[in-house]
């Protein structure tokens, strides 16, 4: 079964080690007959939360005109949703961090969000895999609040300068995670 799939990314560096592990997903998925929509939020302009609590008011997403409210109505209509990112100073970047916290507009508008798949996949300079842990444990929190199903992670630890993650089996892992869709 075909599903929309909705990928989120965290780093501002086009030819980064997360952005490889993401292009592998992405072409495995689409090789699987998802249709895959792209967020690179290092890219567009997302503030944080602001918590007015005005969420779909003005019939957008936030209240607050910015990008989130371009992906918005792709979160909500998606069936999965794949955050990438590498590890920013043992937790989530700022770039991504934004439209993370703006998922809260959802439950404050009312907008049923179960049911859906989520997935991580994410890396970091040092070989310590609890390093990992100020991204993956926030994700996971996140995606239990709002009653979506974790099917899969890539946690790559020791990669740091642009093209370690190929010393890696990381890309591997993505296009895999591709199969649990």
């Amino acid at each position: 079964m075909s599903k929309k799939i909705v990928v989120i990314t965290g780093s501002p560096r086009k030819n980064g080690n997360s952005f490889a592990m993401t292009d592998a997903f992405i072409k495995a998925a689409k090789d699987k007959g998802h249709t895959v929509i792209r967020f690179d939020a290092a890219m567009k302009k997302v503030g944080g939360c602001r918590a007015c609590e005005t969420c779909f008011k003005t019939g957008k997403a936030c209240s607050f005109d910015d990008d989130f409210n371009e992906i918005a109505p792709d979160i909500l209509e998606a069936d999965a949703i794949v955050f990438t990112m590498p590890v920013y100073w043992y937790s989530i970047p700022a770039q991504v961090k934004g439209v993370i916290d703006r998922l809260f507009s959802f439950c404050v508008a009312g907008k049923d969000m179960s049911g859906k798949e989520c997935a991580l996949i994410t890396c970091c300079e040092e070989d310590d895999m609890s390093v990992m842990d100020g991204v993956r444990i926030p994700v996971e929190r996140s995606a239990a609040l709002l009653k979506w199903k974790m099917v899969g992670e890539v946690l790559v630890p020791g990669v740091l300068n642009v093209g370690d993650i190929e010393k890696t089996d990381g890309c591997s892992q993505a296009a895999a995670l591709a199969d649990k869709f």
